[in-house]
């Protein structure tokens, strides 16, 4: 099995779309990260009760953060996916953060994408067409989803589309240069 963290994302940077791999569903309590070890998705927490996904959470594969992982997209999608689902996605904005673990911190921010096969989200095509109460409640989510795991996260701004390109430009050439090692 190919390890999936390496495909080819398949980004067209005239339209803003490329691919993700979701690793934890919309709704889904359970947090599920990819090994690319094993090729499969491992159980890697759990959220407590009442506080789930709001939806549908991955990476783009062949990227790397700061982090040491790939780069991490939550995708606004009609309905939940499943773990390991490869969704083709338009990119519409990036939430920065700074995330404290262990009195060390990285920047670790979170791209934001619209499923390209979506009827709720077909006319996002920036972070500006986001309602700000929903974009809040995004930060929120984060912010809380760190704290039960020992870990501060702290928004730092918000960009659109372009910006959001820029990171993952970044994250592709960052990849490259450490698969050559």
């Amino acid at each position: 099995m190919p390890d999936l963290s390496s495909l080819f994302p398949q980004l067209d940077p005239k339209k803003g779309t490329c691919r993700a791999i979701i690793e934890t569903p919309k709704g889904c309590r359970n947090k599920f990260d990819y090994d690319p070890d094993s090729g499969l998705f491992m159980l890697a927490g759990l959220l407590p009760e009442g506080m789930m996904f709001p939806f549908d959470f991955g990476f783009i594969p062949s990227t790397l953060g700061e982090d040491g992982d790939p780069l991490d997209i939550l995708v606004l999608m009609d309905a939940p996916a499943h773990v390991g689902c490869l969704i083709e996605i338009r990119l519409i904005g990036i939430i920065q953060a700074e995330q404290t673990e262990d009195g060390k911190t990285v920047c670790n921010d979170r791209l934001l994408g619209a499923a390209i096969h979506s009827y709720d989200h077909e006319d996002l095509e920036s972070i500006k067409d986001v309602s700000k109460t929903l974009l809040e409640q995004l930060e929120e989510f984060f912010i809380s989803y760190n704290k039960q795991r020992g870990k501060k996260f702290k928004v730092t701004g918000t960009g659109g589309p372009e910006k959001a390109m820029k990171f993952l430009k970044a994250g592709m050439q960052a990849h490259n240069k450490e698969s050559k090692k």
